[in-house]
């Protein structure tokens, strides 16, 4: 039998080895220290970030004292209402709008690329489009819109609306349309948003001479 002698480590690579050993915690711990500090960084500019636009909004809403403008549909005409021989309707309806902006220092600017449509049920019956103007602060603006257009739904769509004016005497349209708007707060031009319309307007008739707005009930949603 042939003995082996293991030799024993020296001291220096025993302190080295303790070295390596004692490198590796404190590497670890220096890289959650710089994760936690980075966090913390995030987190205080989110936060500064929020009460910075929290402070911006209450100051403009001191200063301008914002009011929902108010929107009305007035009067409605229908200059057109024809079914072809092939079956097409063909639609034109004259719109007037009364727009109020109740602001003392908030003006609003009715850009370009608007759309307007009239419907019945699923049916688009025409379309049209928002005139492009500022309205100053404090004004009332009366808007004519027309609307044009052909379905070729023909003689069912016919049929159903004269049964339901039969039977209901009114007949319910629906005009939906959305509108690029830029608020102004003084010298200030806001981003442009989207003003959503949706109008439910009650009419007696579909004749062009005994048409009668009955009521109307609209809403406004601003989306960015």
């Amino acid at each position: 039998m042939v003995d082996v002698e293991v030799p024993l480590p020296s001291p220096w690579q025993a302190e080295k080895s303790g070295e390596n050993d004692q490198q590796q915690p404190k590497s670890s711990r220096r890289r959650r220290s710089c994760y936690y500090r980075c966090l913390c960084y995030v987190v205080l500019t989110l936060v500064v970030l929020i009460i910075a636009i929290g402070a911006t909004v209450g100051i403009l809403y001191l200063v301008f004292h914002p009011k929902i403008p108010n929107y009305t549909v007035d009067h409605v005409t229908l200059s057109n209402f024809t079914v072809g021989d092939d079956t097409t309707i063909r639609a034109t309806f004259n719109v007037t709008v009364t727009a109020r902006n109740p602001n003392r220092r908030i003006g609003i600017y009715y850009g370009r690329g608007s759309h307007l449509s009239a419907w019945y049920n699923d049916t688009r019956l025409c379309t049209g489009a928002f005139p492009v103007f500022y309205q100053g602060h404090r004004s009332t603006t009366v808007v004519s819109l027309l609307l044009s257009g052909e379905t070729q739904s023909g003689n069912g769509l016919l049929q159903e609306l004269q049964q339901q004016l039969q039977e209901m005497g009114t007949l319910l349209l629906d005009f939906r349309g959305g509108v690029p708007v830029r608020v102004k707060l003084g010298r200030l031009k806001l981003p442009k948003l989207s003003l959503k319309v949706r109008c439910n307007i009650v009419v007696n008739s579909l004749s062009s001479n005994s048409i009668g707005l009955k009521s109307s009930h609209c809403t406004f949603k601003l989306k960015l």
